[in-house]
This record gives structure tokens, C-alpha cells and sequence, in this order.
């Protein structure tokens, strides 16, 4: 057995199709370490069942144990500690899952297991009486690691159980990333279309308190008779075996009684996943009810707020921390007149509600399923013995964000969320990268509607250039020429277009003659005001556009301008650097990497080892500031990192990774050093969560990647740059998920300082 299938954790929970908030949790959180780590981990999961019933369980149900059969916990554990694939446990614990009086069965098993365990706390009482005590301290000492999913349940552990705070990892409920919808046209579907709806979800039982909610309906209706409360979810199967429908027809009595028949729906089924976010994203206020003062985390309101639901919620610990800051508001546990309160702010506020929405988005992002899948993996990393690297899965290439961002004029610049912003306009950089972006991704595809967007593209460059060949950069929403296109330097936007230009006249052979010659036409008008550009990075992108232009357009003048470039790249770079400095400039800013790849670009053009030479020692001195052991740390947009100085930390940005990654891909191909591509594969895990937050920065669900990494939070809006950016990174490193550079022979072997074809490299790289 292979030491990788040996990587085996199992999950002892209760699992579907056992109908069971914990049954839900453990199977969303499997998919999503699944999704995000690929085979980096074997799950597995031990059924728990509380009498001998045959379910049909999936593939992934390794064992069932039968909790009301006390010897059947030592025999499982035996077996456990047999099975070599094994390598940690992981129990789900709630009192009711085990059999004693508060669960204490549960040391039968943990006593007779031998392999590490972790157990997860999914409830932490408070002013526990002795017994109850004892029996956490015992399942505590018996684990090697601990789970809660607040940080009040941890610091209840701490200090009324006395738990080493060293033995415990607070990891939040996770929740679903949500790709924003039209609420309305989702309200029309349900025949709700002009009503404000009031929402509530989860296994009905009489903890829910949901006749509080019905008793603050009247007062709401009063003033807003349009509303409706949704009651969503099945009558919880214990309860039904215990009283049957008892506590459902109670409500329903209630709401006859009230004569509110009118403005409540029961949805009396066990909804499914697409089904349960469509009724939270046409809910416009979220009621959490719950009377049990003790229950330490709720995911129905998690997944509320991840749509974008404000909620009204009783004091529990969870809401507590989750609803603080006007993220959502709090009332006293069946207090009717409160909670009627509230829905009426609320509902008479439509600007509150919004930033109450946008406020708990913000708080729950980072309690992401994909979140929550890289904290459990680094646990069990930690935990385990083999210590086996963690592997990010690679998601599938989405153009869905790029799309909703573009309009028949071009792409928009900025995003609110995930909802363009028309007002904030278009940019030139935004529209040049996007021509480069969907260049590569239709030579990847051919897919027709990449040639809607590039012509759109096109278009937009066209119009931004004024008749004398330069480029304007800013667009406001109505079509016209911004005013900072007087006063902000636009080197850097002509450079990128140049760059842009060049790469699409490369790919000729996939456009029609109209849009070459046009692209053509445009690149050739700005020639005459290259050699006036200043910036080193203006200067290396347009070095980039005239290498892809000359190889198809073979032309001395050309040849000239690249030489000239390079030269200029050459000299900043010996008047600037020292014995501790290998740079261009005093300081590092952002797009730092586009430089050595220029003058790396100009080496395959010219020959020229100095060039060559420039461009690896820089690079180099490059990535030794912004790579450490595990992951990369780009220069911080806080404040640029200047020549002796400490770097400034925090506040990276999408395009300098991105960027960092296409450059290391050249390097790699031209110099074949193994280490370019290792730092390559750990630049692109900085998006799905290798980063000081270990948090994700690319949204798989909308296929928007997010505007920034920030000391404490990612910045969620996903605008133009970031999204197009990451697209950028994830072409690049297509084709080692197909299958390793093609390189002849003759290339292999020829000798580093021997002057490469440039029409390979350019093909492979």
C-alpha cells in the first residue's frame, strides 16, 4: 500500500441519507476538502446509527456503528486500529449522538482507538454540572486535537473546563458561496413577486420557538401587508417518531388563530441544497428564533447571511459574534414585540437593510466551505504523522464573471461584491488585459463567444486612441473621456496596450483579416511615442507587445525600438543597483516581474547575454523578496518597498501574483530551473488560499477572483484587474495540468548561453 492511500481520515458522524444537521455538515465539509485538495486526502466516514436500520448509504461509508449497542464502540475501534489506510479520526459530537444520559458511551470508543483523534465540539454548554464536566474533560484529554466552531464556545472550554487553549482550533460553520441573483426574477418563480419576504429554515422542533415569529406577524402586517414568512424545512424525523406532527400542527392552529393564513407558507419538505439558496436569496430579512440558550452555533443563519439575508436573531453565543457591528440585529429569546420591532426598522429602511447586507457578507466570507476546507486540511496536516505536502486542486476556467462585466462597450472597471458597478466606468488597462486574457483562452477553446468579447475589446481600444496615436485611459459610464485623463500619468495604460496588440497580431491565424488589420493599424499608430515613455514597467509591457508583434511582422524598425528598450532597462538598472540591490529602481512597487521578463524577451530577440544576464539576476533578487519556504508575499500597496528599507507587510494585490507567475513561466521555459516552476505552483495557491490569511482570494462559484489580501480580511468586491488577472495566471498554468512544455530536442540540449528559437519559446511559453 502506497504511503498516499494510507492518507485516509475517517469522519464518525452521522451522514446522508440520515436526515441530521451534523448528517449535512460532515458531507459539505467532505465535498469541500474534496474540492479543494483533490487527492491529497483519502475520507471516509463511520455511519453513526442509533439502532440496527439499513440504510443505503454511498461509497463512502467505510463502517456503521450502532450507538445503543455499547459493545459495538470497542469492536468498531478495534477494527479502526487495524486498518492501516487509517491515519486519524474525526468525530462529530453532540450529546444526543451517543448513548448515557449526556453521551458517555462515546469513551468507550475513544478509550479502545489508537490512532489520533480529533473531536469536534458542536455544542459547548456553559456552567456545566459536574458530570457533564467530567465527561468533556475525558473525551478532551482522549483527543490529541479539539474543534469548536466559535470563539465563546472555546473560551468556555478554556475556562470553565480547563481545555489547553494549545489543543483547541475554532473553525466557523461553513457556508455555501452564493453567485449573486436577480431576487425579483427568483421571487416571481415562486409567485412571490412584490412581496418582502421573511424567511426561516432548518428540521422543525419546538426548540425553534417559530411561534414567536408568528406572534410579532400582526404588528408587522399592520404596516406592511405585503409581507409573507416562509417556514421552510420537514418536521425534524426524531421528533416525528417521539410526537409525530404535533408541534407543526400547533403552529399551523396558531397561524388560524392569528388570522395571518394569508402571510405564512409552510414548506413542508427537506429542501435541497439549489432549492434552500434560491428561498434564502429572495429573503429579505432572515428570523432565527431558536429558545435554546446553551446551542453554541447555528449553520441555518450562516447560510442566511451568506446570501446576503440581514438577519433578526435570539442572543445565542453565534449570533453573538457573527451579528456585532450592525451586521444583523439581536432580540431577547421569545420576545414577539422585539422581533416585530426589528423586521419593521428593517422593512422601513431599505438603505440600512442593504449595508446590514453587505456588513454580514463580509463577516461570513471567511466561514466559506473552501475556508473551512483549508483549516480542517492544515489540521490534519498537523496532526499527521507523514506530513505530506498539501496539493490546491486546480479549478475549471470560468469566464462567467468576465462576461457579466462586460457590456457591449467594454469591460466594466469595478465590481460591488459580485455585481458590476457601471458607475465606476472603464479603464484601457482593463480592456487591453481582457484582449490578452480571452486571446489565450480562445487559442485554448476556440469558443465563439471569446470572439464576442474580443472584439468588444478591440473596439475599445480603438476608441481610446486619439489621432495622434496615443491613448487615453479613463471612460466614464455615458461614453466620454474622463478629466484624470489629464492630470494621472498614462504611460503604463499605453504600455499594456502595445503588449495587448502584440500578443493578438501573434495569434493570427484564429481572427479574420478586419480585426488583424485593425489591431495592426492601432499597434503601428503608437510606435512613434514608445522611445518617450519613461516608467520601466510602461516600458517592459510595450517591450512585450513589439517582441509578439516583430515575431509575425519580422521588422528592423522594430528590432530598434526592442534594442532601445532594453538598453534604457539596462542602464536604470546599473545606475541603481548595488552590492545588496539588483534592481532597476530604488524601490519595488507593483508589477515588479514584467521587467526581468522584458529584457528576458529582448535576450531571445537580440542574443544579447547582458540582457539575459540582467534579467536572471534581477528576477532572482526579485523572488527572494517576495518568496518565502511556503508561499509568496508580494510587495505591499500599503506603502512600496524601498531600497534598505524593511518591506511593508499586508496588502496584496491579484496582478503582482499573477503577473509573478506568467514571468516565472518564461524563466522556467528559457532556463529550465526546476525551482521556477515549484515557486510558480505556490504563487497560484496564493488564490486558492496559501496566504497569511489562509483564506481564498479566487470565488470558483462566481469566477471572479476578489480585489485584495488585506492584514485581517480579503477585500470581496471583484473587479476588472483581479478577475482578469487570476484568468491570466489560471491559462498559464493550463498547460502543466495538460501535460509538460513540448520542447525539441535540439532546444533541451543547447547550451545556455546559445540564442534559443524564438517561435519555440514563444509556443511553448
Amino acid at each position: 500500500m502506497n504511503q498516499e492511500s494510507k492518507n485516509e481520515i475517517l469522519f464518525v458522524s452521522t451522514f446522508p441519507p440520515r436526515e441530521c444537521g451534523i448528517a449535512t455538515y460532515t458531507q459539505d465539509l467532505m465535498i469541500a476538502i474534496q474540492d479543494k485538495f483533490g487527492s491529497s486526502f483519502s475520507m471516509k466516514v463511520c455511519a453513526l446509527e442509533n439502532k440496527p436500520i439499513l440504510r443505503k448509504y454511498t461509497q463512502e461509508v467505510k463502517y456503521i456503528m450502532n450507538t445503543s449497542n455499547r459493545s459495538h464502540y470497542s469492536e468498531l475501534a478495534k477494527k479502526i486500529n487495524n486498518d492501516e489506510a487509517i491515519t486519524i479520526v474525526f468525530i462529530q459530537h453532540e450529546f444526543g449522538l451517543f448513548a448515557g444520559e449526556y453521551g458517555e458511551d462515546v469513551l468507550c470508543f475513544l478509550n479502545a482507538l489508537l490512532k489520533p483523534v480529533i473531536v469536534a465540539f458542536h455544542t459547548v454548554i456553559p456552567q456545566p454540572d459536574d458530570k457533564r464536566k467530567t465527561l468533556i474533560n475525558a473525551i478532551s484529554n482522549l483527543a490529541q486535537s479539539i474543534v469548536v466552531m466559535t470563539e465563546n464556545s472555546q473560551m468556555i472550554l478554556e475556562s470553565e473546563y480547563k481545555v489547553s487553549s494549545q489543543k483547541i482550533s475554532v473553525i466557523h460553520h461553513g457556508t455555501h458561496l452564493v453567485s449573486a441573483s436577480d431576487e425579483n426574477n427568483i421571487k416571481c418563480r415562486y409567485h412571490l413577486r412584490g412581496k418582502s419576504i421573511l424567511s426561516t429554515f432548518g428540521l422543525l422542533s419546538s426548540g425553534k420557538s417559530i411561534e414567536t415569529a408568528l406572534d410579532a406577524m400582526p404588528s408587522i402586517i399592520k404596516l406592511f401587508p405585503n409581507v409573507v414568512y416562509l417556514i421552510l424545512g420537514r418536521t425534524h424525523p426524531e421528533i416525528v417518531k417521539q410526537e409525530g406532527e404535533k408541534y407543526r400542527s400547533f403552529l399551523e392552529a396558531k397561524v388560524l388563530e392569528l388570522g395571518i393564513h394569508d402571510h405564512v407558507r409552510f414548506v413542508n419538505s427537506y429542501l435541497s441544497l439549489a432549492d434552500l439558496l434560491e428561498y434564502l436569496q429572495l429573503t429579505d430579512i432572515y428570523l432565527f428564533t431558536s429558545k435554546d440558550q446553551n446551542q453554541a452555533v447555528s449553520g441555518t443563519f450562516s447560510y442566511a447571511m451568506s446570501c446576503s439575508c440581514p438577519v433578526i436573531s435570539t442572543p445565542i453565543p453565534h449570533a453573538k459574534e457573527m451579528l456585532n457591528d450592525d451586521a444583523g440585529i439581536i432580540f431577547d429569546f421569545q420576545n414577539s414585540e422585539q422581533l416585530a420591532e426589528g423586521v419593521i426598522d428593517l422593512l422601513s429602511d431599505p438603505d440600512r437593510r442593504k449595508l446590514m447586507s453587505l456588513k454580514a457578507l463580509q463577516k461570513i466570507s471567511p466561514t466559506s466551505w473552501q475556508n473551512s476546507a483549508i483549516a480542517h486540511a492544515n489540521l490534519f496536516r498537523n496532526l499527521s504523522q507523514t506530513k505530506h505536502p498539501l496539493k490546491y486542486s486546480i479549478p475549471e476556467i470560468s469566464l462567467d464573471h468576465i462576461k457579466k462585466l462586460t457590456s457591449q462597450d467594454g469591460i466594466i472597471q469595478f465590481s460591488e461584491i459580485g455585481t458590476p458597478d457601471l458607475n465606476s466606468g472603464y479603464t484601457l488597462d482593463d480592456n487591453a488585459r481582457a484582449l490578452i486574457a480571452l486571446t489565450k483562452h480562445y487559442e485554448l477553446t476556440e469558443d465563439a463567444v471569446d470572439l464576442r468579447l474580443i472584439e468588444v475589446y478591440l473596439n475599445f481600444i480603438k476608441f481610446a486612441q486619439q489621432p495622434n496615436g496615443k491613448f487615453l485611459n479613463y471612460v466614464d459610464p455615458y461614453g466620454n473621456f474622463h478629466e484624470k485623463n489629464k492630470y494621472v500619468n498614462l504611460e503604463d495604460s499605453m504600455g499594456r496596450t502595445i503588449w495587448a496588440l502584440g500578443e493578438f497580431v501573434l495569434h493570427k491565424s484564429l481572427y479574420s483579416e478586419y480585426l488583424l488589420i485593425m489591431a495592426e493599424e492601432l499597434l503601428v499608430k503608437s510606435l512613434p511615442h514608445i522611445t518617450k515613455l519613461e516608467s520601466p514597467r510602461a516600458m517592459s509591457f510595450a517591450l512585450k507587445g513589439l517582441y509578439f508583434f516583430n515575431l509575425v511582422k519580422k521588422s528592423d524598425g522594430i528590432n530598434f525600438l526592442i534594442k532601445e528598450l532594453a538598453d534604457e532597462l539596462v542602464l536604470k538598472y546599473k545606475k541603481s543597483r548595488d552590492s545588496n540591490w539588483e534592481w532597476f529602481e530604488n524601490y519595488l512597487t507593483y508589477a515588479n516581474s514584467v521587467i526581468p521578463e522584458a529584457l528576458l524577451y529582448a535576450y531571445l530577440e537580440t542574443g544579447n547575454l547582458v540582457y539575459k544576464n540582467t534579467a536572471k539576476s534581477t528576477f532572482d533578487f526579485l523572488l527572494s523578496m517576495i518568496f518565502t519556504p511556503t508561499n509568496i508575499k508580494v510587495i505591499s500597496n500599503r506603502g512600496w518597498h524601498s531600497k534598505g528599507l524593511e518591506n511593508n507587510a499586508f496588502g496584496e494585490q491579484p496582478i503582482d501574483v499573477a503577473y509573478t507567475i506568467i514571468s516565472l513561466d518564461l524563466f522556467y521555459s528559457v532556463f529550465r530551473i526546476y525551482d521556477y516552476k515549484i515557486k510558480m505552483e505556490t504563487a497560484f495557491s496564493w488564490f486558492h488560499g496559501n496566504n497569511h490569511l489562509q483564506q481564498i482570494i479566487y470565488n470558483p462559484v462566481t469566477g471572479g477572483c476578489q480585489d485584495g489580501l488585506e492584514e485581517h480580511n480579503v477585500n470581496l468586491n471583484q473587479g476588472a484587474e483581479s478577475t482578469i488577472c487570476y484568468l491570466l495566471a489560471r491559462l498559464t498554468m493550463e498547460k502543466y495540468r495538460v501535460e509538460e512544455f513540448v520542447i525539441k530536442e535540439e532546444y533541451l540540449m543547447a547550451p545556455m548561453d546559445s540564442q534559443y528559437s524564438k517561435i519555440e519559446v514563444n509556443r511553448i511559453s
